[in-house]
């Protein structure tokens, strides 16, 4: 029988035996689903699914519909129950979603991702990861303080991976390359950018806008663009590596215009009414400089919003020292990628504001058990000091060194159910905070691995192993908080997944079910 239901107000065709959840994707609404996969029907165990019907909150992958039926699914209280639900699964989720070392970075370079690269070899995708993130790395290789390390789990084990020098020596052997990689920017925006101040906040800010599509022209009171990066001792900073690095600005089509003093030979009235963004990072200033006209001020430093960069003139910004002091060349160029984003939110037309972090369920301390199962899938070679160096030898030590990295990111970061929807939903990951299970991790060379503490118990694998005919497969034991997932009889995992190991691990909603 066909007939007609109404979900948030809009009417929605539906025949006899579909789900409300069926009905919603008719027409494009997104409801979340963790236990849900069309193959196995409606597990109802997971409860992010809940639309309100009648005044009651169901789950819309086990409710029929039927004649007449009103449903709300996208409105604030559905939302807060969703993501009331979404904050108990992650307080029982033993697992990162992103590794330490990537959390720590200011500019969210993909650390584990580009060491697996070198770790096979494969210096082409590492320099892919590197730009991905940064702007100016081997500068970066040279000069950044490297809080990465700081948050290494290895460190905690003999020494922490040497992220820095590695990164280094993938933007090294790129430039040195016949055919060096240099990022692709979007199609022409047809909208023009000028920055003031060609310092590491403002040359980022470049980079990131003309990555866009943007047009963008630099204008500095020096003859030659860098900033402070020009101040650095050559024996850290050699100067034919600043001038290749600041080559590859030319190279995206960004114009420098040097010489320019505003408020001397140019005017920021007169700049203002040629670009459609204006970006102030002219560094901190000294007792000699003055104010910018008509840019409010406190203390010599421009005030802005700083959750925009915006000044009091909308299309003004201003970021880097001339808001406040940084200390960190890393936090400098994490200013200008963070400006950069909110200016071309505003030539997009939408409202500026700081590009979210990435959400992360975070383990917290490891206590040395654990963090030997980390090691135990890790090189046992000690940290490579002879990483300083181009040379054949050296590139083998870097991928040595590599190996040593313990894959604390989750295998399926990026490609997470219960990630993305917390990210949608902006669940607060330690709200329901308690004391963790202990991390655990099984698997066999080759084979899947399961980590226990990931499990959300959706019951996905469990039905799969059950159609797929599996001579052992999956089975809940337990009563009540204690219940897990195991192979009958004791069996590691791999062998309750023989048949259907694959399309578990390929929809299973956490990465609790991996691959090597």
């Amino acid at each position: 029988m066909n007939f007609t239901i109404t979900i948030d107000g809009h009417n929605v065709d539906v025949h006899s035996g579909m789900s409300v959840l069926d009905a919603a994707r008719k027409i494009g609404i997104d409801i979340p689903t963790l236990c849900y996969l069309e193959k196995c029907g409606p597990i109802n165990s997971c409860l992010v699914c809940l639309v309100k019907l009648n005044g009651k909150l169901v789950p819309a992958c086990g409710t029929k519909v039927q004649p007449g039926m009103a449903v709300e699914s996208e409105t604030p209280e559905v939302h807060d129950a969703r993501r009331t639900a979404l904050e108990l699964i992650i307080s029982d989720h033993v697992g990162d979603c992103l590794a330490p070392c990537h959390r720590l970075c200011p500019l969210d370079l993909n650390v584990p991702l580009m060491l697996r690269h070198v770790t096979s070899g494969r210096l082409d995708q590492a320099i892919v990861t590197v730009q991905t993130a940064l702007p100016m790395p081997r500068i970066l290789g040279r000069l950044c303080h490297h809080p990465c390390e700081q948050g290494c789990r290895r460190g905690a084990w003999d020494k922490p991976l040497a992220i820095r020098d590695t990164e280094r020596m993938v933007a090294d052997t790129n430039a040195a390359s016949p055919a060096p990689r240099v990022p692709q920017p979007k199609p022409a925006s047809g909208k023009s950018v000028a920055i003031i101040g060609a310092g590491p906040t403002g040359l980022a800010a470049a980079w990131f806008l003309a990555l866009e599509g943007h047009s963008v022209t630099v204008f500095d009171r020096k003859p030659r663009p860098g900033g402070t990066l020009r101040a650095v001792d050559p024996n850290l900073l050699p100067p034919d590596v600043l001038e290749k690095e600041l080559a590859l600005f030319e190279q995206l089509g960004i114009r420098f215009e040097p010489n320019a003093e505003i408020g001397q030979n140019v005017g920021l009235e007169s700049i203002e009414s040629q670009f459609a963004a204006v970006l102030i990072a002219t560094g901190q200033p000294d007792d000699q400089e003055q104010p910018l006209s008509g840019v409010p001020t406190s203390g010599g430093s421009i005030e802005i919003d700083l959750e925009t960069f915006q000044t009091k003139r909308p299309r003004v910004f201003a970021a880097g020292s001339a808001v406040r002091p940084v200390r960190h060349l890393v936090k400098a160029l994490s200013e200008g990628k963070a400006v950069a984003h909110c200016i071309s939110l505003t030539l997009d037309g939408r409202p500026a504001r700081r590009p979210p972090k990435p959400f992360s369920s975070v383990i917290g301390r490891l206590d040395r058990a654990e963090l030997e199962v980390f090691v135990r899938s890790a090189s046992a070679h000690n940290r490579q000091t002879e990483t300083n160096k181009q040379t054949d030898s050296a590139h083998k030590n870097f991928a040595i060194e590599a190996g040593r990295c313990l894959h604390c990111d989750c295998r399926a970061a990026g490609n997470c159910d219960l990630q993305r929807y917390a990210e949608i939903y902006n669940a607060n990951a330690g709200r329901f905070k308690g004391n963790r299970r202990p991390f655990e991790q099984q698997w066999r060379p080759g084979g899947i691995i399961f980590e226990p503490g990931k499990c959300i118990l959706c019951g996905i694998c469990v039905k799969l192993a059950e159609l797929g005919g599996e001579p052992l497969g999956l089975a809940f034991v337990g009563r009540g908080f204690n219940v897990r997932l195991a192979v009958p009889f004791g069996h590691p995992v791999d062998e309750g997944l023989q048949k259907v190991g694959a399309e578990c691990v390929a929809q299973c909603p956490t990465g609790a079910l991996s691959t090597v």
